[in-house]
């Protein structure tokens, strides 16, 4: 019964839902990346290398051979989709540093206490402040 009630306090607090809300906004920007390296991507390397499909790229280890009965499937090396998927994780990676880079200097911001542009969330001007004091009563 504990682990029932952790549960409802895990998804009451909203960390459930937070999760729930980056897994599908993640499965949506995973298709728009697919999308962006396979159809637009892909075909322009394909043009600039000589118009070669990606996808189609494969090296045969061995062939398909059936003697008598028996039947030896092909080893195939999809190298082309691996080049395609490479890429695919290199956008999503690049995508996801430069998001965090923007949101760490936002963060950095919102933080510096001497930037007057930024306004100061009250409870750390507060702290501010009660340290300030604390930093007074110790020089006496």
């Amino acid at each position: 019964m504990k682990i029932i009630k952790e549960f409802k306090e895990f998804a009451v607090k909203g960390n459930m839902f937070d999760m729930a809300i980056g897994i599908i906004i993640g499965t949506a920007f995973s298709k728009i990346v697919n999308s962006l390296v396979g159809d637009l991507l892909m075909p322009l390397f394909g043009y600039f290398t000589g118009s070669m499909n990606y996808q189609d790229l494969t090296w045969v280890i061995r062939e398909e051979s059936v003697a008598g009965s028996l039947s030896k499937p092909a080893i195939i090396l999809n190298y082309g989709k691996f080049i395609e998927h490479s890429i695919d994780f290199i956008v999503i990676a690049l995508t996801i540093f430069l998001v965090i880079k923007a949101i760490n200097r936002l963060k950095t911001k919102a933080e510096d206490e001497t930037n007057t542009n930024v306004v100061t969330p009250r409870d750390i001007q507060l702290l501010s402040e009660i340290r300030d004091l604390l930093k007074e009563q110790k020089k006496y």
